[in-house]
């Protein structure tokens, strides 16, 4: 992974570019108290002051130049300065006035590219950014780094990365931080977590199914449970997807890598907490075995499901992993899953759709998300859909016929395996960015990951 903390230093007057960041409404009165060389560079490159307008300025001497940067951005947005820090020459900058914050976090992910199976580029030297406060140095890190790994994560494709490497991600990170790991696996599901089981059986050997825990935290802390959906690949099953919706399926996945990442985060923070990772995870594979639509699956709740659609198959194999980690009584339980195309259709790729069973924390992920610039978008649990997930064979179905309200269904579905009394968050996120910004890259992506780590740093640190 690119190594953040030496891209983050602190500011102790050593040499450095300066880095002008200006806002479009004083363009013009920064613009005018400016030397003429300056300006001579402002008309010749035609900036207008316009947002996103950059250039690099002369200075005094050949090597005595800075950089400018016409930006709308809030000082709070951590893709303030991103857009330099790419485009830059590689060098040491520091900002022209004030501390970079909350941008310092852009300028890190910036600089992050998954290579893994590209040929080493040209451009490799690094970006320094400085900062007058060393002691924000290793929340940007952290945060960097979390969001890096869900992008990685997200970015391997399937041949690469089944559920045995999922397992060995958690164990990494176990190892890390001191944390206990258990792995139910293959068959040995069949008893226990019989809904992942059915999922993942098609799956050809060596990338059998699993379910995977990860403990950490006193004993006597707040519990709270991270639960992430870990579909390495979905074909749909027998209810095969067309080509082009198959296309990205690696990224099925997102959710396990999300709920890694805030894990990660919160061991990393000495949260006081007793954390509680459980993360299902399979490959939904076709093989004269697969589960079958018209299948009635026993959960581990008891609950049975009458299978309508075999590409339905993320909730399934969270309610079971829901179940069981409303089995240790958490106060708090966060789930991540790539659940539905109809919270993409609702509310697009930068919005994970969320889904609260309590007012007072729904408020409290929303104005967390706020202010780090990591929106969420409640949905309602609406108890009027409820009836369809009616059964006429079984306790409920798992996809209601008509698709109307996928993404309420779909949460519906998984209210039935959270225990009562335990506050509960969904975040059907699409993990997965089309199109290219600063500091975010097209691919794999963290969204709600800071949103979720603000809400539990405001409560637990």
């Amino acid at each position: 992974m690119t190594d953040f903390a030496a891209l983050l230093q602190p500011d102790k007057s050593q040499p450095a570019r300066t880095l002008h960041v200006v806002h479009p409404d004083d363009w013009a009165d920064w613009l005018a108290h400016q030397p003429p060389r300056v300006r001579a560079i402002a008309a010749a490159n035609r900036l207008t002051g316009k947002p996103g307008n950059a250039a690099i300025l002369p200075g005094d001497n050949a090597e005595d130049w800075s950089a400018l940067l016409v930006c709308n951005e809030a000082e709070s947005s951590p893709w303030r300065i991103a857009s330099r820090a790419r485009a830059l020459p590689e060098g040491t900058y520091r900002l022209a006035a004030g501390d970079p914050g909350a941008a310092a976090l852009g300028w890190l992910l910036a600089q992050h590219r998954f290579t893994r199976y590209r040929t080493p580029e040209g451009d490799t030297g690094a970006r320094v950014l400085l900062t007058s406060n060393p002691a924000a140095i290793a929340d940007a890190v952290r945060l960097a780094e979390a969001t890096a790994r869900v992008r990685d994560l997200v970015d391997t494709p399937a041949a690469d990365l089944g559920p045995a490497e999922i397992e060995a991600a958690v164990g990494d990170l176990a190892k890390a931080h001191g944390a206990t790991v258990t792995t139910t696996h293959g068959d040995a599901l069949v008893k226990g977590y019989p809904m992942i089981h059915a999922v993942g059986k098609a799956a050809a050997k060596g990338r059998e199914p699993r379910l995977v825990e990860l403990e950490w935290g006193p004993a006597d802390a707040p519990r709270v449970a991270i639960v992430g959906k870990g579909v390495v690949f979905d074909s749909g099953g027998l209810d095969i997807k067309p080509a082009a919706s198959m296309k990205l399926m690696k990224k099925d996945m997102g959710g396990a890598a999300h709920a890694l990442a805030l894990a990660g985060l919160v061991m990393a923070n000495h949260l006081k907490v007793r954390l509680h990772l459980v993360i299902p995870t399979v490959e939904n594979a076709i093989a004269g075995n697969a589960f079958r639509p018209g299948d009635v699956l026993r959960s581990r709740k008891g609950l049975t499901v009458e299978n309508t659609n075999t590409d339905a198959e993320g909730r399934l194999i969270l309610g079971d992993a829901l179940a069981k980690a409303g089995e240790s009584a958490p106060e708090l339980i966060l789930d991540f899953a790539t659940l539905t195309g109809a919270a993409r259709v609702a509310l697009g790729p930068d919005l994970p759709a969320t889904f609260v069973n309590d007012d007072a924390l729904a408020a409290d992920l929303v104005a967390a998300g706020t202010a780090v610039h990591d929106p969420l978008w409640r949905m309602p649990l609406w108890d009027g859909y409820d009836e369809m997930l009616k059964s006429d064979i079984a306790d409920m179905v798992n996809a209601p016929e008509g698709g109307m309200a996928g993404a309420v269904t779909a949460a519906l579905f998984l209210r039935r395996f959270v225990p009562e009394g335990a506050l509960w968050a969904h975040f059907d996120t699409f993990a997965w960015r089309p199109a290219a910004r600063p500091g975010r890259p097209k691919g794999g992506d963290a969204y709600g990951l800071r949103a979720a780590w603000e809400l539990l740093r405001r409560r637990y640190g």
